[in-house]
């Protein structure tokens, strides 16, 4: 596996990475915990050292199932957790901005003993918290950076004016943003921050929460529990309009002699070095899969003419409902 560094922070981590989420919530019941180390440990024996999770996902129980599974293989990878949800007694429930300094300290103590170790590679602020001035959350995480129990800060889905005020008290390491073929609003502004900064991107649902693997269309329909069933973009209305981008992934993949899924992140790599993608498994079949995109060299010219076809398809569909895509900062 080829190796990135976030931006100018030093933190080295596999091009590909593995997103967590899913093994433990938003895509059907939980996966069984003895199904899911194997994935994950297997992750780590193919050359995956970089894995995401936070308390919410769960809640609790993703970072209990990394902490368990990569324990034996602790020095070898890089981890990454977030704070800033005030999490309620009943997990149906959507849980609340928090991120007061003495919450992410709380939080913090508690993810280090969920993930068994005794520093937080990388710690996110999951979204931003309008209450809290953000020149104070930097201000806790880099207390904690100081006491070694956090190596990296990182901030999720944050505007650039957000970005360029928290780097200034306390050197931000990656953006976490959704960024994928499908999703790209945050190229006017945030890339260039990002690059002006020395700031990694970490883009989640690279793969479009599974649509640009080529598997769905109008006919699909989503179990209990899986939440795709109530976005936009997953509509049968909009599944059905935005074939058309599967279709063109489909014909560079055959093209290439590879699959939609693996063009969908090799365009994402080859956008900037500093830039990794960590989609979501729970089979080791698709985990190889995603690993391979990491070989597919895209030239310039390769991403010139999928931007130029692209360009020309209209994505349907929000990708949030309006009430969480209040919860991002653009």
């Amino acid at each position: 596996m080829q190796k990135r560094t976030l931006g100018k922070s030093g933190l080295e981590v596999s091009a590909i990475g593995l997103g967590c989420m899913g093994m433990s919530q938003s895509y059907g019941p939980p996966k069984d915990k003895a199904e899911m180390i194997p994935v994950l440990r297997g992750a780590v024996e193919r050359g995956v050292t970089f894995f995401d999770t936070a308390e919410v996902y769960g809640p609790f129980v993703n970072e209990e199932l990394l902490g368990e599974a990569l324990a034996p293989v602790r020095d070898k990878v890089v981890i990454a957790t977030k704070f800033g949800f005030a999490i309620g007694a009943d997990p149906r429930t959507a849980p609340a901005l928090n991120s007061r300094p003495e919450h992410i300290r709380e939080v913090a103590e508690a993810s280090l003993k969920r993930l068994k170790t005794d520093h937080i590679d990388l710690f996110y602020q999951h979204r931003v918290d309008p209450a809290v001035p953000i020149e104070d959350v930097a201000g806790a995480v880099g207390e904690l950076i100081k006491a070694g129990k956090v190596k990296h800060f990182g901030l999720s889905e944050a505007g650039a004016k957000t970005i360029r005020r928290a780097h200034a008290v306390t050197p931000v390491t990656a953006l976490q943003s959704e960024y994928s073929i499908w999703w790209r609003n945050i190229e006017a502004e945030i890339l260039p921050t990002l690059e002006e900064l020395g700031i990694g991107l970490v883009p989640y649902s690279p793969l479009g929460r599974g649509f640009l693997t080529g598997k769905m269309d109008a006919s699909t329909t989503f179990g209990a529990g899986d939440f795709r069933s109530g976005l936009p973009r997953f509509s049968p209305e909009a599944l059905k309009k935005n074939q058309a981008l599967i279709e063109l992934l489909a014909k560079i993949a055959t093209d290439m002699g590879a699959t939609p899924a693996q063009i969908a992140l090799a365009w994402l790599l080859a956008q900037k070095p500093w830039i990794v993608p960590i989609p979501g498994t729970t089979k080791l079949a698709r985990l190889e899969e995603n690993i391979a995109a990491a070989s597919i060299n895209l030239t310039a010219a390769d991403v010139h003419k999928i931007d130029d076809a692209a360009s020309a398809i209209e994505i349907e569909g929000g990708r949030y409902p309006e009430r969480l895509e209040s919860m991002t900062e653009r």
